[in-house]
């Protein structure tokens, strides 16, 4: 047991919880309010505009303080929401395998402007997104080895399917891959 683990929790320890002699324990300022929210939440990761400001409204600092601080933030570039969504979607892709379609959704989730969307998912072309969904098949593939071609082809598709890609596309890849692999070829009645 380490001296960390065995010290009492203090005002500051919590995730939610500002460190003691935090500005946002003494609500005078919003402003630095909201910066040391805002300095806060970006030191554990990068965070999009919107995502700031809703942790702002949920502190209850005010609209126009919120404002204030996340326009001088974006000035001076603590906040970037198209660096941020390019980053993103690369990981996404890469990654976890994600096609363009998920990654949007995902970035969508992080309230980031759809024009920084766009831009980030147009990065992302048919040829990469082909060729990361043969990887994903192949690669999982030969887990499912010891299955019927049939099962190991629903399983596959299910997969891509769950990745964002498009239907026609994941039944193509699937059949090329399983016939490739093992000569299969499914039955079409």
């Amino acid at each position: 047991m380490t001296a960390a683990s065995r010290r009492r929790p203090r005002a500051g320890d919590e995730p939610g919880e500002p460190p003691p002699g935090d500005p946002e324990q003494h609500p005078g300022d919003p402003e630095a309010v909201a910066r040391a929210i805002c300095l806060r939440l970006l030191t554990q990761r990068a965070r999009s505009r919107a995502e700031l400001a809703d942790a702002l409204a949920r502190r209850g600092v005010p609209e126009d303080a919120a404002s204030a601080v996340l326009d001088r933030f974006t000035e001076v570039g603590l906040i970037d929401d198209a660096a941020l969504a390019e980053a993103l979607a690369g990981a996404q892709h890469r990654e976890r395998g994600l096609a363009g379609r998920a990654v949007a959704m995902k970035l969508r989730q992080r309230g980031l402007p759809e024009e920084s969307v766009r831009a980030a998912v147009a990065g992302i072309d048919r040829e990469a997104e082909q060729a990361r969904a043969r990887e994903l098949v192949e690669r999982r593939r030969r887990a499912l080895s010891g299955l019927p071609p049939e099962v190991q082809a629903r399983r596959l598709i299910g997969l891509l399917a769950r990745k964002g890609y498009p239907a026609g596309l994941a039944h193509e890849l699937v059949r090329s891959v399983l016939a490739e692999a093992a000569g299969w070829e499914p039955d079409e009645a």
